[in-house]
């Protein structure tokens, strides 16, 4: 299954995961789909049958909340039977709203208070090169999850200690809970602030899976990356595309089948 195949089934999973279980933030997870495909498919190494191998590449879900894509790539990678994304949202499931590490096998961190998970792959950059161990950390952040303080925190910090081994990717949708990024708090000039904290800061399409991949796959030798993936809401379904509404719905049985066709669902 190539990166692209492997997209449009995580969008496909989504759109049933957040229908079946009538939980929101399909926008986000739709978005990101791109990124975690080609990171899951081309770029971290990662073992499936032995999620907790030592030498693996880690990756956490800054953004918690789209944590339904997550899964479904996780899903698809083989960590687990696809089938299982079935239990997503319901009473009991390991698979909740927001990305949960227990009982799932190849997730990092639970996640979804946002502004934690780079100040956590900071850690984890930083453990690794006080190890000598050469896996690296990969983050996914939100764009309005950039409006929280610890973000710029630990991109001083990942900067001061030369972490070369760590990766920030963020999914610039340029939309967040309430409306656009720009009317909440200005992002802009928002690669140049990376750049100012010392970042070897990148600017790619985040639909377009070369430019994702040469962006994340070769690292800076010596500064962090930042990638800047600009993103479209809701990709793939054009009824939810830029549609800030698609944060907090799910589709309805007669949209998810209209989705699914969009998306080319099998």
């Amino acid at each position: 299954m190539t990166s692209t195949e492997t997209a449009r089934a995580v969008r496909a999973h989504v759109l049933k995961m957040t229908s079946g279980g009538r939980s929101s933030h399909v926008g986000s997870a739709l978005s990101c789909a791109d990124i975690l495909a080609v990171l899951y498919d081309l770029v971290l190494d990662v073992r499936p049958e032995d999620p907790d191998w030592a030498g693996r590449d880690r990756f956490i879900m800054s953004k918690g909340h789209a944590g339904a894509a997550l899964y479904a790539v996780l899903g698809e990678r083989g960590f687990f039977p696809t089938d299982l994304l079935d239990q997503h949202y319901q009473n009991g499931s390991f698979f909740s709203g927001h990305v949960n590490h227990v009982g799932v096998p190849g997730v990092e961190m639970s996640t979804g208070s946002l502004g934690h998970g780079l100040s956590v792959g900071a850690g984890l950059a930083w453990r690794a090169r006080q190890r000598g161990e050469r896996w690296r950390t990969y983050v996914l952040l939100g764009d309005g999850e950039c409006d929280e303080g610890s973000v710029w925190e630990a991109a001083m910090f990942a900067h001061t200690h030369d972490l070369h081994n760590l990766v920030a990717v963020v999914d610039y949708n340029k939309l967040q809970a309430m409306g656009p990024t720009e009317d909440t708090a200005k992002l802009e000039p928002f690669a140049d602030k990376w750049r100012a904290f010392g970042w070897d800061t990148i600017e790619v399409d985040g639909h377009d899976h070369e430019q994702l991949t040469a962006a994340t796959a070769v690292l800076s030798p010596t500064n962090p990356r930042c990638v800047l993936a600009h993103t479209v809401k809701g990709k793939g379904v054009s009824f939810m595309e830029n549609d800030i509404a698609w944060h907090y719905q799910h589709a309805s049985e007669e949209q998810l089948r209209s989705a699914l066709d969009e998306v080319g669902a099998p």
